[in-house]
Order: C-alpha cells, then sequence, then structure tokens
C-alpha cells in the first residue's frame, strides 16, 4: 500500500499563513485596499456623533471643584505634574496650591524616586484621599 503524500500541510503552515498576514500589509502599503482606519475617523466627525441622550440620573449633585479634579486624575492613576496639568487644564501656578493643600490635608503622599534621567517625583493618592474623592 503506498503511504499518503502530507507534503500539501506543510505548504499551509509555512507559506499560506504568512502571506495571509503580508499580503494585506502590501496591499494597504501601496493604497490598494481598504483603509478601515480612515472610514472610522471619518464617521466620527460626522453630525450627530456625539448627540447621544444625557441621563440625568448619572450626573454629580454635588460641584466639581478643581481640587477633587485633581483627586479624579490621581485616582485614575495620574502620577505625574505635566500629565494633571494637561488632563485638567488647570495652570502651573494653582495647580501647585491644590496639590499642596492635598498634601498638608493629608490626601496626597510625594514620593521621589531614583529615574533613568535623575530624580522622579510621582503623587500619589492615600487612603483619606481616595474616601473624599468617593465620599
Amino acid at each position: 500500500m503506498e503511504d499518503p503524500n502530507f507534503s500539501w500541510i506543510y505548504l499551509i503552515i509555512f507559506l499560506a499563513i504568512p502571506l495571509a498576514r503580508i499580503i494585506p500589509r502590501l496591499l494597504a502599503k501601496r493604497g490598494i485596499g481598504i483603509n478601515l482606519s480612515k472610514t472610522i475617523k471619518e464617521r466620527q466627525y460626522l453630525p450627530g456623533f456625539d448627540n447621544f441622550p444625557q441621563n440625568p440620573s448619572m450626573e454629580s449633585s454635588k460641584p466639581q471643584t478643581k481640587s477633587m479634579l485633581v483627586l479624579g486624575e490621581l485616582n485614575r492613576g495620574t502620577k505625574n505634574f505635566e500629565n494633571i496639568q494637561k488632563n485638567t487644564g488647570i495652570d502651573n501656578q494653582e495647580l501647585e496650591l491644590i496639590l499642596e493643600d492635598l498634601e498638608n490635608n493629608g490626601m496626597l503622599k510625594v514620593h521621589q524616586k531614583q529615574g533613568l534621567f535623575g530624580l522622579k517625583t510621582e503623587l500619589l493618592l492615600t487612603d483619606k484621599g481616595f474616601k473624599e474623592y468617593y465620599s
């Protein structure tokens, strides 16, 4: 009896699968394929994209102060001054005063550690700050 020839399996494994990944990249590079990221980006800016019905029960009843915005950023894991400033839009001096006040109240802990380019300052939320944000 003749042994069956299974060499076609090696052809599929070592040739077809890599080609299935390489061919769409080559087509996209030459501009032949459909670029889905452009169509999503184009749809994002269509009128009515951001007009979702607002749920009044999800809105907070207490006013958002700037210190609460900073506590929220710290709670989300932002650890350095520049990122907090960028995300909240608060200017340097006002943010320094808010962070100093939070540190004096025990809601914030400043931790300095050695980084690749020198000392690195991290701002860490304490348990008291965590409880204040969620109360």
